[in-house]
């Protein structure tokens, strides 16, 4: 957001001096009364039932808050009350946009304030990618937005991370934003079957019917940033085409924002196929999870063998999504995570035995 457009937040920076009360160093525990700006309303920054201030409390429970009409009266460990004071003010500024604040934003703030980065909440939270239908799509976490901001800076972008951290989804939006500024003139979406050699021949119908399980994930997301009237038309046109990996040999894809979901169901002769579809004026982004190979035993997967080959080469960007940047319901991240342990201890269990067996 450009210094202009910023809201007026003169009046947090206008605070009465901190009161010390016991202790000594970062850990030591303060009073602190913040003053909202006369422009923002307290309930804004409260939430419906107070369900964001709740929020709060639940992230800091060592330090306690009062709103009193638009002062906010901390008392509680020094860093989390610096904490809660840059918190506030970045709420402010999010709200100023016209976002809705809710719990899910509020997390997401305190989690990058917290964390070793420059990058403000406020500037992740507010960078729209694609409107439609009064819908604005944004990343949501700070890795989201480093993974977007590759998009804007290197032709072929791999992004890596568990289900639910957005990779196909904002990589399809940033696909999208580039056909409406004209930067492409196509957008081309693919999967591979990984099936199709054997189970898709006892599907009933024709091959369009036969695969259309496999990329119907990509058909529902157009959905979400295009109107639906739209799409069978572009489809027609051949300014946005839907298809099996398959269908990508022999071809040179030049002007086109070209997309690979699933990417870890490749095998290595089959990513290198795709990689040198690249023509002039394009761009890739390849997506997928390593974790999640359904490849027939004993194909190594492409998307593990890519990384070894092109990792160091200019213009090429490996991003790395983690559960921290789940945006689906935030069980799944914690789920994720679980099985991230649980793969841990089974593959320690296993090391152990091994060596013991020498």
């Amino acid at each position: 957001m450009p210094d202009s457009d910023r809201p007026d937040l003169s009046a947090l920076d206008a605070l009465p001096d901190e009161t010390v009360r016991t202790g000594s160093g970062p850990a030591r525990i303060v009073d602190e009364t913040i003053v909202l700006p006369d422009s923002v309303s307290p309930v804004a920054l409260l939430g419906a039932r107070d369900e964001l201030l709740r929020t709060m409390e639940r992230q800091f429970p060592k330090t306690e808050i009062l709103v009193r009409g638009n002062e906010f009266r901390l008392s509680g460990p020094k860093d989390d009350v610096d904490i809660i004071d840059r918190l506030l003010g970045e709420l402010i500024e999010i709200a100023s946009t016209g976002q809705a604040l809710n719990r899910d934003a509020v997390e997401r703030s305190i989690s990058m304030l917290r964390g070793q980065t420059h990058d403000r909440p406020a500037d992740v939270l507010t960078q729209n990618i694609v409107s439609n239908r009064g819908r604005t799509i944004r990343p949501k976490t700070l890795g989201q937005k480093q993974y977007v901001d590759a998009i804007d800076t290197n032709t072929v972008v791999f992004g890596l991370g568990p289900a639910g951290t957005g990779k196909t989804y904002l990589a399809m939006a940033k696909a999208v934003a580039a056909l409406q500024a004209k930067q492409v003139n196509r957008i081309i979406l693919t999967r591979p079957a990984v099936e199709a050699g054997e189970r898709l021949g006892f599907l009933p119908g024709s091959l369009n019917d036969k695969i259309d399980p496999y990329l119907r994930p990509l058909y529902d997301a157009l959905h979400d940033m295009l109107d639906p009237e739209s799409i069978p038309r572009l489809m027609a046109a051949g300014t946005i085409e839907v298809a099996p990996l398959a269908y990508m040999r022999g071809r040179t894809l030049n002007d086109a924002f070209i997309i690979l979901d699933e990417a870890q169901n490749t095998s290595p002769e089959q990513m290198k196929m795709f990689l040198t579809r690249l023509g002039f004026g394009s761009k890739v982004v390849v997506t997928g999870d390593t974790t999640q190979v359904d490849l027939p035993g004993g194909t190594e997967s492409g998307l593990k063998v890519v990384r070894r080959v092109l990792d160091g080469i200019e213009d090429i960007h490996f991003a790395e999504l983690t559960s921290q940047d789940v945006v689906r319901h935030r069980l799944v991240g914690q789920i994720v995570d679980a099985y991230d342990r649980w793969d841990a201890s089974r593959s320690g269990g296993r090391t152990k035995g091994g060596e013991g067996a020498r």
